[in-house]
């Protein structure tokens, strides 16, 4: 009995290392240079939902009738070129010490600033004098808004006050705030640059040279995998994760998004190899969802077009920002679905996983909105720890932990095997 008991430890401990190295080889794979940030310069995301396919077809998880893909086209402004500001004796380093608006135009000219204070931002009258002057100036050809001193409240005051003059001309916004970056469907009449107020210099010119280009009906993919259940099963869950990112901002800087959501789309792929090496009685959907940076994009291109009728689906859970959970997870909608969240800390606490299952009410945060919105039962799940590297060039796969990996997945395939089906 002592020898079958040390047998089963090892073995038990051999699957979860097992499990945490093949997280890890999808996760680092998914935030290769090759991958280009998985966006929409040099078509990183179909380069990623490709290498996703290949992955559902090689555990044997088979497409839907159609195949894995399902295409839908929509407008995004790229950056695939140039991205350079430099003053006279120093070049600023791409998400370091500037970083472009995703909605700003390109620009390859001497930007030659006028800066302005605070105070005169928040007097409307002024700041349009100062406007009107520069626009009549021979030498100035550019403002700068020092929003350095602006907190709380003023910063609400003042949000949109930037892209709204760039509309007339170009626009430096000079911020001491952490640089994050997204994705925009349109392209400003003039650049829109922030720069940390550590690397603006004063009365200095700056050589700008960034290229732009606004890419039309871009064709992204979801992709969708199935997993029949035993004994011809007629209730379904449905894991997704969203798999693109932030991509590129300029050719020699891209944004990895390792946390957010490599780390969930390799849980999702994860997942999708433990049901199918231990069978359920319940059909398992799974979706990897494009253009979610771009505005819950996939996700809403897919309740209105479902390849799965979502009449069927009796339960989504949505994983997103998977990489640590050193403080626990957090799960949206819990208060809405109360009977699913109970069971949830009822694993929880009698498995001894994690250190708190947190609930949070409803929000359209991430791809899990559209399907509550029509009808789903519906939880978006993330974790909690030290990584908070968000939307910028640090999110990188070497800052994840996966510390508490195991404890999710367990968590996870608990759940689907107790969780009451209507």
């Amino acid at each position: 009995m002592h020898k079958l008991l040390v047998v089963l430890a090892c073995s038990i401990g051999f699957s979860c290392f097992a499990q945490i190295e093949e997280v890890r080889r999808i996760t680092e794979r998914l935030c290769s240079p090759e991958m280009h940030g998985r966006g929409y310069v040099n078509m990183g995301d179909s380069i990623a939902g490709a290498f996703i396919a290949d992955e559902f077809k090689a555990l044997g998880i088979q497409p839907l009738k159609g195949g894995y893909f399902q295409e839908f086209k929509h407008t995004v402004n790229t950056f695939p070129g140039a991205m350079s500001l430099r003053y006279s004796q120093k070049r600023l380093t791409p998400g370091v010490h500037f970083m472009v608006d995703p909605s700003s135009s390109g620009v390859d000219a001497t930007l030659k600033p006028k800066k302005v204070s605070l105070e005169t931002m928040l007097n409307a009258d002024e700041l349009a004098l100062e406007i009107r002057r520069i626009n009549k100036d021979k030498e100035l050809n550019c403002i700068a808004l020092d929003f350095t001193k602006a907190k709380g409240d003023t910063l609400k005051k003042l949000a949109g006050l930037s892209k709204e003059i760039a509309k007339i001309l170009p626009v430096i916004e000079i911020t001491n705030q952490k640089f994050t970056w997204s994705v925009s469907s349109e392209r400003l009449p003039n650049p829109l640059i922030y720069i940390q107020d550590s690397a603006y210099q004063e009365g200095q010119y700056i050589k700008a040279d960034i290229q732009t280009n606004l890419w039309e009906d871009y064709a992204s993919r979801n992709v969708i995998a199935y997993l029949p259940g035993t004994k011809g099963a007629k209730k379904t869950i449905v894991f997704t994760a969203h798999y693109d990112h932030l991509g590129r901002m300029g050719e020699l800087t891209y944004f990895p998004g390792a946390n957010d959501n490599a780390s969930g789309t390799a849980m999702l792929l994860t997942l999708a190899k433990y049901f199918k090496e231990h069978p359920v009685n319940i059909n398992i959907l799974f979706i990897a969802f494009a253009g979610e940076e771009a505005g819950l994009l996939g996700s809403k291109h897919y309740v209105e077009h479902p390849t799965y009728p979502m009449k069927k689906m009796n339960f989504l859970v949505n994983l997103d920002i998977m990489g640590s959970g050193e403080e626990g997870i957090t799960v949206v909608n819990a208060t809405l679905f109360n009977d699913q969240f109970n069971l949830l800390q009822e694993i929880n606490t009698e498995k001894g996983l994690l250190t708190q299952v947190k609930s949070r009410g409803p929000a359209q945060n991430s791809d899990h909105y559209w399907f509550t919105e029509k009808g789903v039962p519906a939880f978006f799940i993330y974790t909690m720890g030290s990584n908070k590297n968000y939307h910028d060039v640090f999110d990188t796969y070497e800052n994840l932990t996966f510390s508490e990996y195991s404890d999710i997945t367990t968590l996870l395939s608990e759940f689907v095997l107790r969780l009451p089906l209507k």
